[in-house]
């Protein structure tokens, strides 16, 4: 069975093959200018920022205020990847709904269900998008809240990294499955009877997302990576029909 690092290691090398590797240049550019401006803009305001946040700390809690800061900062930093993360997919998302289509045919000698050109696959790429991002944008507001709360936020690193790593694997696996027919609830079911590949594959490329100037490369690699991880482990899921229909996702 494929695992995650085996899937990124060889999905990697895929796009960086020749014949591949002008799929993946306007992602790539895509992906630096968002990491430029929003990394500016954190840096200009991180100051404020932090001293808004340490004065509302109660007096009672001053001893833990060696605690407190660092995660505030783990917190903003989570909160700022997983922008990023929202950003460059709904700008790239055409662009890997089309790299994943390639990588599929390259790696796997399989045809996507759905033959799609560039512009019917951006349409599609975004359409899902618009569905996904209203569902991470409420979970992600509730941690950021409970962020805010001192002496309760001391659990909200460990609850944005399991989040973060189911984002990931969404939003990855999301190009190969969306290629193929996959609806978006279906989808949803077929990682969580998948549920280890799902986090573990979510996590690394959610640790490699956190690699300056390296991830900008490494990202279209983990769309390929997707791509394996789809064919070796999620193609023959199949979901419960009744449960899609309704668009429910088993728990």
């Amino acid at each position: 069975m494929l695992d995650a690092v085996t899937a990124l290691s060889r999905g990697t090398r895929c796009v960086y093959q020749p014949g591949m590797r002008r799929y993946v240049f306007l992602p790539i550019l895509v992906n630096l200018i968002v990491y430029v401006s929003m990394f500016s803009f954190v840096l200009n305001r991180f100051d404020g920022w932090l001293a808004h946040w340490m004065s509302m700390v109660p007096a009672w809690l001053d001893w833990l205020s060696w605690l407190i800061w660092p995660l505030f900062v783990i917190s903003l930093l989570v909160v700022v990847f997983f922008t990023f993360t929202l950003v460059t997919s709904l700008i790239a998302a055409p662009f890997y709904g089309f790299l994943a289509a390639k990588v599929e045919i390259q790696a796997t000698g399989r045809e996507p269900i759905d033959d799609r050109n560039l512009a019917k696959t951006a349409v599609d790429a975004l359409g899902r998008e618009f569905v996904s991002s209203p569902i991470f944008c409420r979970v992600a507001a509730g941690l950021f809240l409970l962020s805010w709360i001192p002496g309760v936020n001391i659990v909200a690193p460990l609850l944005w990294a399991l989040f973060s790593a189911w984002v990931m694997a969404i939003t990855y696996l999301d190009y190969p499955m969306d290629n193929n027919k996959v609806t978006f609830a279906d989808m949803r079911q077929r990682l969580s009877k998948r549920w280890w590949q799902s986090l573990t594959f979510g996590g690394l490329v959610t640790l490699i997302t956190w690699i300056p100037l390296a991830n900008l490369f490494l990202i279209p690699g983990a769309v390929a990576g997707a791509v394996l991880l789809w064919d070796d482990h999620y193609r023959d899921v199949r979901s419960d029909k009744r449960d899609d229909a309704r668009g429910i996702t088993p728990q």
